[in-house]
């Protein structure tokens, strides 16, 4: 499936440089308020919540039928979510660039509410992250102009020196990097480029099976001051406490929440948990 989705974004991102110039764009990320701090909104007391408003995806295809994200995202802070990942793939998962520049919009009207504490560092607002397939500088700049603070780079789809590269360009940007492993290999290979950020995906790629022995195990391979995510297959609040005792510092929700029938409860009870 991997492979498959890479293919197509490599087909589809000429045509797209065609119709708006990296020029362009570059010229925009030089003007758009600056981004908020991904990491410093995670790196609080317990585990963070990062929900995530998806509409899809290829193995359960279609989620919500009435998708709206900005409602999602809106619960979420309501809910005491401390940052917000919007899925901007169109073709696998449903999402767009104009789900996240909305998100982004209706969330700068609205002040983080925190459970548990208080904490003066959480007037930093709330970052959004593009959750997407990038591999490419301009896709880059195409997230900051949408407004997103961070986004995902996949270890397993990127060799060295294009991770290299798009980690520089996130941190030019005055964005985060969320880089994602999934095996031991691929944390020997991003530590080096001294990540802030490394979220370490539970699914394995090739048999889709949760994990969470793997998050321990490559938990530990991880210097303590490199924030960790726990990513895919958490759905209780077990799950959350379990991730929270593997020593993760924020965990990645986003099926769990956008099939609940009581989301606002349901994000609040998973707030409480990483607490």
């Amino acid at each position: 499936i991997l492979d498959e989705i890479m293919r197509y974004h490599r087909e589809q991102l000429p045509k797209t440089m065609r119709e708006i110039p990296l020029s362009e764009l570059r010229a925009l990320a030089a003007v758009v308020p600056p981004a908020v701090d991904f990491a410093a909104a995670i790196r609080l007391y317990g585990v963070s919540i990062i929900a995530e408003c998806k509409k899809a995806s290829p193995s359960k295809g279609l989620l919500v039928p009435e998708y709206d994200p900005v409602q999602l995202a809106t619960t979420y802070t309501r809910a005491g979510a401390r940052a917000i990942s919007v899925l901007t793939d169109g073709r696998h998962f449903q999402g767009s660039l104009e789900h996240l520049r909305d998100v982004k919009e209706a969330l700068s009207d609205l002040d983080p509410i925190i459970i548990g504490k208080s904490d003066p560092r959480l007037k930093i607002g709330l970052p959004v992250l593009r959750k997407d397939f990038i591999f490419h500088p301009y896709q880059v700049y195409e997230a900051r102009v949408a407004g997103a603070d961070a986004v995902l780079l996949i270890a397993a789809v990127l060799g060295p020196n294009d991770m290299k590269e798009l980690l520089a360009l996130t941190h030019q940007l005055g964005m985060n990097a969320l880089i994602e492993v999934h095996t031991a290999e691929e944390v020997e290979r991003v530590l080096p480029l001294n990540p802030r950020l490394i979220g370490v995906n539970n699914r394995n790629l090739q048999t889709f099976v949760v994990d969470f022995d793997n998050t321990a195990r490559l938990r530990q391979l991880i210097p303590a001051d490199v924030l960790v995510v726990g990513e895919s297959g958490i759905q209780t609040l077990d799950d959350v406490r379990q991730m929270k005792a593997i020593g993760v510092d924020a965990v990645l929700v986003g099926e769990t929440f956008v099939k609940s029938k009581d989301l606002f409860k349901t994000v609040q009870s998973f707030v409480k948990a990483g607490i």
